[in-house]
């Protein structure tokens, strides 16, 4: 019996000292902070599902990007990258207005906020609104690339092509077809 408890004890406390490592070896590799999490339901008993999740994530530029999902799943093979389901995610760049996108489906990195969307993607920025099938978004990068049936409205125009790059910081756009010999196709409201 002695045996038991003094195995137990050890148990735990190589899991305690191995979480501490973990974090502050995981904390000093970056100097982006880490994203804060909420989880407003309890885990699912043995799974790694969470309900009603919101990250919201600073960058040493002083950009919020904060992301609000029904469900979220911890990738077994990378814990620091999550699946989500039914997205909301609001990026608040300090030189520029607020960009909302949804979708059905995600992946979100918690080091880096690289964020994967996909199937019926909306993104709302001023008076623009595209809808897609997928969206690369990368604070690292600077970057959102726009991909896969895209239809690009404005106030004046209604844009069809395969990708819209976006370069975040200096609002930089490239449209364009993958073939090159197709034209992005512009109509006139």
């Amino acid at each position: 019996m002695k045996k038991k408890t003094f195995v137990r004890l050890f148990l735990t406390f190589f899991f305690i000292i191995s979480l501490t490592f973990f974090y502050l070896k995981l904390t000093k590799k970056t100097n982006i902070p880490i994203s804060n999490f909420e989880n407003n339901n309890e885990v699912l008993k043995n799974s790694n599902i969470s309900l009603d999740i919101k990250y919201i994530s600073y960058d040493e530029k002083g950009n919020k990007y904060t992301i609000n999902a029904e469900k979220g799943e911890v990738d077994l093979k990378n814990a620091n990258e999550i699946y989500l389901t039914n997205i909301k995610a609001l990026i608040e760049l300090s030189n520029s207005e607020k960009i909302k996108i949804t979708s059905d489906f995600g992946k979100y990195n918690i080091l880096n906020y690289n964020t994967i969307f996909s199937k019926n993607v909306r993104v709302n920025y001023l008076e623009n609104n595209i809808a897609s099938e997928y969206l690369d978004f990368s604070l690292e990068k600077n970057s959102m690339i726009i991909s896969r049936d895209v239809v690009y409205s404005s106030l004046e125009n209604i844009l069809y092509a395969d990708v819209v790059e976006i370069n975040i910081k200096n609002k930089d756009t490239k449209i364009f077809m993958d073939d090159s010999n197709q034209k992005v196709k512009i109509y006139s409201k």
